[in-house]
């Protein structure tokens, strides 16, 4: 989702890296594949956005607030990309932009093309809000959380049968994504594995 050209704009619910995108389990955002393969990895989900705090609280609370739903609703819409091999089930867009969509949708659509889908459940712990602009031109937040894949399969969409992965790939792993919100709303636009496990 294209942003204004003058700039307007935890543990939820319910791979290791693919291209650097898509790492964050794909986030992808950011990931490379740990088995060499061109696909989303295991390390890395309609939805609606976030509720908005009241005016009168404090604006860094409620920017961090707003910043960890929208990570969670991101990753759920992520969930429900790689798990469909039409790609039209997920609504990405509604909570990602910039590198992080951009990855993440090549990286499920190097996988789907690869015959893989992936279900099951990612988790998201440990959730800190390290920087945050609420004053900005672009309010935004930098969030460190835990992303645990292991609960998240690979698996042939044809025969519906789990694909082997590596044994030493990182199934929980730290990841530090960007949020900015947009005139639209809420969005990750930088989703990063930081490729040591937590």
């Amino acid at each position: 989702m294209k942003r204004r050209a003058h700039h307007s704009t935890v543990h939820f619910r319910k791979t290791a890296a693919a291209s650097l995108t898509l790492c964050a389990a794909f986030a992808l955002t950011a990931c490379s594949s740990s088995d060499g393969n061109d696909e989303a990895s295991d390390e890395s989900p309609t939805v609606t956005q976030p509720p908005t705090a009241s005016a009168s609280a404090d604006p860094e609370e409620t920017t961090k607030k707003e910043a960890i739903a929208t990570y969670a609703a991101y990753w759920q819409e992520m969930e429900k990309l790689y798990a469909d091999r039409t790609g039209k089930s997920a609504q990405l867009d509604h909570y990602a932009a910039s590198a992080a969509l951009k990855n993440a949708e090549a990286d499920a659509k190097r996988a789907h093309n690869r015959g893989r889908i992936y279900t099951g459940s990612v988790a998201l712990t440990d959730q800190t809000v390290t920087k945050v602009d609420a004053s900005g031109r672009i309010p935004n937040a930098t969030l460190s959380s835990c992303l645990d894949i292991s609960k998240w399969r690979r698996i042939d969409a044809e025969t519906k049968k789990p694909v082997s992965l590596p044994k030493n790939r990182l199934t929980k792993y730290q990841i530090v994504s960007t949020v900015e919100k947009y005139a639209e709303g809420w969005r990750v636009t930088r989703d990063d594995p930081q490729g040591k496990s937590c």
